[in-house]
């Protein structure tokens, strides 16, 4: 591990006031989060993503509280020192605010997590406002949003026409005035999240949202090749560790069929005096290798 500082909220709204750029990644496992921690980046979000990523679902409604907690331990044994975000599954808030609080509580409690982060504008604000009530740093996320994929059309950009664009500057308003310490836009257009950033008194993340927002988001297995399915174009692979471990594979198999591996190195031996005991016993007890 390194010995980084633990990083606070008041050290990313420092980062926001000085003009310098926030870091943020999704990480799903302790293995990754060990890098990640190497590297310092200052948040992290375990996103209800991992349904996608790890446990090879279509989307993410089908991902459970249960699912969210184990990675989020995980990750969080990873990365001590980043800001972390434990990001609230499909129906663990829009219920109620009761529901939404409770499920907030649970991460907190039971993963040592920073914050959460829960989907929706307007018709979330009052889940949102409870949790931050309730003592709970709680991040908003509006423009795509996945858990509501089917009622926004798919995958597509969100507030292309100004009349969304105008609901979403609206509702980022909401959000902050009801509580929200940040605010993540996913793929909305870059002129609306500077028009948003400019307005906003919180920490504003871009997922393919831009520049001009005070920090950035990219999905961990999206940025090294690790997801099969498709390369989101806001992505951007910095080293394509899929194409690297698939040749690695490739090769074990080539190398077992051929008997090249094990070599000697790869296992363990027995000195021949054991040995000999060994087989004498078996003789001994009548039973011959």
């Amino acid at each position: 591990m390194t010995d980084r500082k633990k990083v606070t909220l008041p050290d990313l709204q420092k980062k926001m006031a000085d003009g310098i750029p926030i870091t943020m990644i999704t990480c799903y496992d302790y293995s990754m989060a060990h890098l990640v921690e190497q590297a310092e980046v200052d948040m992290v979000l375990v996103g209800d993503s991992l349904g996608m990523t790890m446990l090879g679902y279509d989307g993410t409604l089908p991902v459970t509280m249960d699912d969210m907690m184990r990675h989020t331990q995980a990750v969080r044994r990873g990365t001590p020192s980043s800001w972390l975000i434990g990001d609230m599954p499909y129906m663990s808030y829009q219920p109620s605010d009761e529901t939404a609080v409770r499920n907030a509580g649970r991460f907190m409690a039971e993963t040592g997590c920073d914050s959460v982060k829960l989907e929706g504008g307007r018709q979330m604000a009052s889940r949102l406002r409870a949790i931050a009530e309730a003592g709970i740093p709680v991040m908003g996320h509006l423009g795509l949003t996945p858990q509501s994929v089917s009622a926004l059309g798919g995958f597509r950009v969100q507030g292309k026409g100004w009349e969304q664009a105008a609901r979403i500057v609206e509702d980022a308003q909401i959000l902050e005035e009801a509580g929200a310490f940040s605010i993540l836009f996913e793929m909305i257009p870059d002129r609306v999240q500077q028009i948003i950033t400019e307005r906003a008194k919180i920490p504003i993340i871009s997922l393919g949202s831009g520049p001009q927002a005070h920090g950035q988001l990219l999905i961990f297995h999206d940025m090294f090749g690790l997801y099969p399915r498709f390369k989101p174009k806001m992505a951007k692979v910095y080293g394509n560790a899929g194409e690297v471990i698939l040749n690695g594979l490739k090769q074990y198999v080539a190398e077992v069929t051929g008997k090249q591996f094990p070599q000697p190195d790869n296992w363990f031996g027995m000195k021949e005096d054991q040995l000999a005991d060994l087989k004498r016993w078996l003789e001994e007890e009548g039973r011959r290798p």
